[in-house]
């Protein structure tokens, strides 16, 4: 018998008269009821229904006494409807920081009309995320992502957990016994740089239970996206081999590459070769036959690697890459005819097209476009346009991430030459969390984009930080504009109803206090001061030491105008204040405090060069008083080197096992790894690191540096360092867990905190 389409009834009246009838529970609305109920919203209270459109579009309504319909055209669209509409009323909350969730039954009679995305899809996620954030993540805590994603409409994430499994059972095929792989293969939170060809074996072996424990969750993932109607970006080969696999086949085209920040080179297969389809459709296959199908299969072939040009591929060997990281002015490759360069890589695309399709013929190739903006010596718009030649442009997806800091290379290729494109920002780099964004430049950018008539096959938005858990506003904010929500949404009017749902109630003094904060520290597109003279870290503090800080320039944004705004939220606040009205000012006054701190470290390396070692000694201890102050304050927060540090320790299965995950959870956050310049990428604004990372090693140069100016002598920097790197190798094996302490009255550690930093 066929089953009725249509419910018999509506349990309320007043909802049918608003529609003619709703649909019955289909596979969509029961996934989207369960992802609302996940989030607290009671599902007695709300009625869904499917109605497939040419656009992505949620509509809400509102009957007397509270019940929503909503509807919309897929299943994200419905969870995504009913919470904007919720957080727009100011009844609901969702942050990574926490959550906060109203009773719904006061609603007002209403209509939203129509919400359309001017996207198709809405994309999140970074490769690198699976390595500066995810990769000591359970099951709740990626239920808990998932269910964030629908809530902000996003329906194409990147989903890269459990590759290692089908890697391993790749090189298995090939021969290469298990010890050899697991030698091969970089530690947990390094992988998605071998994924991507930088590195390989680094801080190896990879533990098999770390890989069967990502091989389930992948498979949990991948089921509750694909329930919500997700369609998730899978990996897929891009051509690197282990070096054991280049030792066993010496007559295959393979390059040894670049030695990508210090690290040992990687080796690439080229896509000619015959192995390469080979091993490309096998892998594709493996996958497959473990996780299922998929429509998105993402390979980057040339992050940050030049790709080989010259026939014996010294070209990619020797040169530098980049603007971003080496600072070349050019590189070999780039000097090669362009007939030549063009050539090989209009082979090269069409070839890792081939590969992607060869055992999924329908599925579309993906990849991130960070390249072009970070190397445009090399990617030229009309190299650009020679790698893309060959590939079906409705067949491709193009990642344009960068735009908050390489802005315009859509424009310069001509929106990729007809390619399907996604625009988007990365927004957070390493994880690294000083208080930061550009809530005004989104609007103004996407409005712009909007209207340009220049746009091309503009399929999608989406952002993709390096590392998650900080700014959260930042992401609502863009995310929310993603839906048709600009005519009406402009910062101003936006932050009250974001304030409101945040904290409960937004009296007229903490709208005032939001909008300092924007203008002090919401203003900035890109986080400049983070990567200075090859040092990476987000504060001269998280920096490894060195003279020149002394030349350390200013923070961007406003302090005084951030301080203001942490005044008027104090001073609003009530006798009670909201659990994150109280985190948010804990944050502001920590990176206002951070900013205060980089003062005091300027003035004091200056004096000391200069033999006044009264004020070194004053400026210095004012400097270690505030990383203290700031230690003990943010204990609450969302995490701390604790917390990092026991999630590792839980992946593991014995003793040593959770011992080598805690000094990789060290590790990926402070030294990183290799020759080159990455230190401190990953640095954290976290309890444990302040007063117990960055100030010991600041202590160790300070002191250094006071001897020499009461000797009059020179400092003798290299010793120094030497000294600060041999500390942080201790440091990385002292077994030193860091638990959280938390503060027993935050807001006067705050006040206490902000009369130490405004100090003069």
């Amino acid at each position: 018998m066929k089953r009725s389409l249509y419910l018999p009834l509506l349990t309320s009246l007043v909802l049918l008269v608003m529609v003619d009838a709703a649909p019955a529970q289909t596979r969509d609305t029961i996934a989207a009821r369960d992802a609302l109920g996940r989030l607290g919203i009671p599902a007695a209270r709300v009625t869904l229904a499917v109605k497939p459109a040419t656009k992505p579009y949620y509509r809400v309504r509102v009957a007397r006494g509270g019940d929503m319909l909503v509807e919309g055209s897929s299943s994200v669209a419905l969870v995504h409807g009913a919470t904007q509409y919720l957080q727009r009323q100011g009844r609901l909350s969702l942050s990574w920081e926490g959550r906060r969730v109203a009773p719904i039954g006061t609603l007002p009679n209403d209509d939203t009309g129509p919400v359309e995305s001017a996207f198709t899809l809405r994309t999140y996620l970074n490769t690198c995320t699976f390595g500066y954030t995810t990769p000591w993540w359970n099951w709740d805590r990626w239920s808990s992502e998932i269910d964030w994603m629908a809530a902000r409409g996003i329906d194409t994430p990147l989903a890269m957990e459990g590759q290692d499994y089908v890697w391993r059972a790749l090189w298995r095929d090939q021969g290469l016994d298990d010890a050899t792989i697991a030698a091969g293969l970089s530690a947990a939170p390094f992988l998605p740089w071998q994924r991507m060809g930088n590195i390989a074996g680094y801080r190896a072996p990879l533990s098999a239970g770390w890989i069967e424990k990502k091989h389930q969750l992948q498979r949990q993932i991948l089921g509750r996206m694909h329930a919500l109607g997700m369609k998730p970006i899978l990996p897929a080969f891009s051509g690197y081999v282990p070096k054991a696999f280049a030792d066993r086949h010496p007559q295959a085209r393979i390059y040894r590459m670049r030695a990508w920040e210090g690290f040992a080179p990687t080796y690439w297969l080229d896509p000619s070769d015959p192995l390469f389809a080979t091993l490309a459709k096998r892998f594709t296959q493996i996958y497959t036959q473990t996780y299922g199908p998929g429509d998105y299969y993402l390979a980057d072939a040339f992050n940050e690697m030049v790709p080989p040009i010259a026939e014996d591929g010294s070209d990619a060997r020797s040169a530098q890459y980049g603007d971003s990281i080496a600072n070349s002015a050019a590189t070999r490759a780039a000097a090669l005819p362009a007939a030549v360069r063009d050539a090989r890589l209009a082979a090269y695309g069409e070839k890792l097209f081939q590969s992607v399709t060869a055992a999924a013929p329908n599925a579309t190739w993906v990849m991130q476009g960070w390249l072009f903006g970070a190397d445009k010596t090399f990617w030229t718009p009309e190299a650009i346009r020679a790698f893309l030649s060959r590939v079906p442009n409705e067949r491709m997806l193009l990642l344009d991430i960068g735009n908050d800091r390489y802005p315009g290379i859509w424009k310069s290729t001509e929106a990729f030459n007809g390619k399907n494109w996604v625009y988007g920002y990365v927004h957070n780099y390493g994880g690294s969390n000083p208080v930061y964004g550009d809530l005004g430049f989104y609007w103004d950018d996407l409005t712009a984009l909007a209207q340009s008539p220049g746009r091309g096959n503009l399929t999608g938005f989406g952002l993709f930080p390096e590392g998650l858990h900080s700014n959260s506003v930042a992401y609502t904010y863009a995310y929310d504009l993603a839906w048709g929500e600009q005519p009406r949404r402009p910062v101003a009017n936006w932050i009250a109803e974001y304030a409101r749902a945040r904290y409960g109630a937004a009296p007229t003094g903490i709208v005032t206090a939001w909008e300092k904060v924007i203008a002090g520290a919401y203003t900035t597109r890109y986080w400049t001061p983070r990567w200075w003279e090859t040092k990476a870290g987000a504060y001269l503090f998280f920096k490894r030491p060195t003279l020149s800080g002394a030349d350390y320039p200013a923070a961007p944004g406003d302090a005084t105008a951030l301080r203001a705004g942490i005044t008027g939220l104090l001073a609003n606040a009530p006798r009670q204040p909201a659990p994150l009205l109280v985190y948010d000012v804990i944050d502001f006054s920590r990176h206002y405090a951070s900013l205060r701190l980089d003062v005091r470290l300027r003035a004091a390396i200056a004096a000391y060069a200069a033999g006044d070692v009264a004020k070194g000694d004053a400026d210095a201890a004012a400097a270690t008083r505030l990383a203290r102050g700031i230690d003990a304050l943010i204990g609450n927060q969302q995490e701390t080197l604790g917390s990092w540090i026991a999630d590792a320790r839980a992946y593991g299965d014995t003793p040593s096992e959770k011992d080598d995950f805690e000094q990789q959870a060290k590790a990926i956050v402070t030294v990183w790894g290799g020759e080159g310049n990455l230190s401190d990428y990953g640095s954290r604004a976290w309890q444990g690191l302040y007063a117990g990372y960055y100030l010991p090693r600041w202590q160790i140069f300070l002191a250094a540096q006071r001897k020499a100016a009461q000797a009059h002598t020179p400092l003798d920097q290299a010793a120094t360092l030497a000294a600060i790197r041999a500390w942080e190798q201790s440091w990385l094996k002292d077994g030193r867990t860091w638990p959280r302490q938390r503060p027993a009255a935050p807001l006067v550690a705050v006040r206490a905190l902000l009369a130490e930093a405004d100090r003069t």
